[in-house]
């Protein structure tokens, strides 16, 4: 199982980097910059700083959606990413969230259908064609890219039926991102099956905290607030969360979501998460690799304070360090 991490920049550019130096120095392979807008530094900006200070960290937004940017822009920046790192860009893509999404006064109209033609027109540009699309959301005309490289990966990131089937039929791979446990073995098998009809064979990564100390737990709970609110019903009801404290917990997020962390029980967060001794969590996740077909383990570094500790214990566990 490989090991890769995320990175929110809320804070400088500068930072990012640092993180990522060690990261590539404690053996991690890939490193997913977050796109939340408004919210962090600019993902590009922020994907070149740690290209030019990285050696073999893939690179890439973790992740983009079709609305913030037009799709031509999303490929030439990840081609001309690619370019400058010597290949190591990739582009992650998905149907975006309200952080990122509302402060820009837009909606994911139509997502499965934006993600699709943004799949689509992607992978034709990166392969060189010249490309007209008139598509629901994806419009091009003569469009090509000055530095484009087949093969250049895809990686989706979504927790939809659809989007995972999605994610397995065209793409190389798919990020799971916090998802319910109980629910990991079917959203895989429904991405391997798409896959299967199609004749691909998508990769899995797969996204969750470590938590082997109560400072972690603690760290998490105001990144689960969105998370367990916006969870299917039937996700809700069996982790014991009522309407009545998803809708206090929605409420509370209006003052941000360490305010909306007060409201967390941890027997809410434990079924999203990987907890336990550093043994346990290691026995744990090489048996869900094994059952799954899991290919890399991606650390979440959501705030910078624990992000040193959180990438020494992953790569602890892992063995990776």
């Amino acid at each position: 199982m490989r090991l890769e991490f995320s990175v929110m920049t809320h804070g400088s550019v500068a930072r990012a980097v640092e993180l990522a130096c060690l990261a590539e120095e404690l053996g991690y392979e890939r490193c997913w910059v977050y796109d939340e807008g408004l919210a962090a530094s600019d993902v590009y900006v922020t994907l070149t700083a740690i290209a030019v200070a990285t050696e073999s960290l893939m690179i890439g937004p973790g992740i983009t959606n079709p609305y913030t940017r037009h799709v031509g822009a999303t490929a030439s920046a990840v081609s001309s990413l690619d370019e400058l790192s010597g290949g190591r860009a990739f582009l992650g893509i998905g149907a975006g969230g309200s952080l990122t999404l509302d402060p820009l006064a837009l909606s994911a109209t139509r997502p499965l259908s934006a993600v699709r033609e943004t799949v689509d027109a992607c992978r034709r540009l990166f392969g060189g064609e010249t490309v007209d699309v008139s598509g629901s959301h994806v419009r091009l005309s003569a469009a090509s890219l000055l530095n484009a490289r087949a093969g250049t990966e895809i990686w989706l990131a979504g927790r939809g039926p659809r989007m995972l089937e999605l994610g397995g039929s065209a793409c190389d791979g798919v990020l799971i991102d916090f998802i319910y446990k109980p629910h990991l073995g079917s959203s895989l098998r429904r991405i391997a099956d798409a896959g299967a009809a199609a004749g691909n064979d998508p990769r899995i990564a797969y996204s969750t905290m470590l938590v082997t100390d109560d400072d972690t737990l603690a760290s998490l709970k105001p990144h689960l607030t969105y998370r367990l609110v916006n969870s299917p019903p039937e996700v809700q009801r069996a982790i014991g969360l009522s309407a009545a404290e998803a809708a206090a917990i929605r409420a509370a997020l209006a003052d941000g979501p360490e305010a909306a962390a007060r409201h967390v029980r941890t027997e809410w967060v434990k079924p999203f998460v990987i907890a336990g001794t550093p043994d346990e969590c290691r026995r744990e996740l090489h048996q869900l690799a094994d059952r799954h077909g899991i290919d890399a383990l991606v650390v979440p570094l959501l705030d910078d304070e624990p992000a040193e500790h959180l990438l020494r214990s992953a790569a602890a566990v892992m063995g990776a360090a």
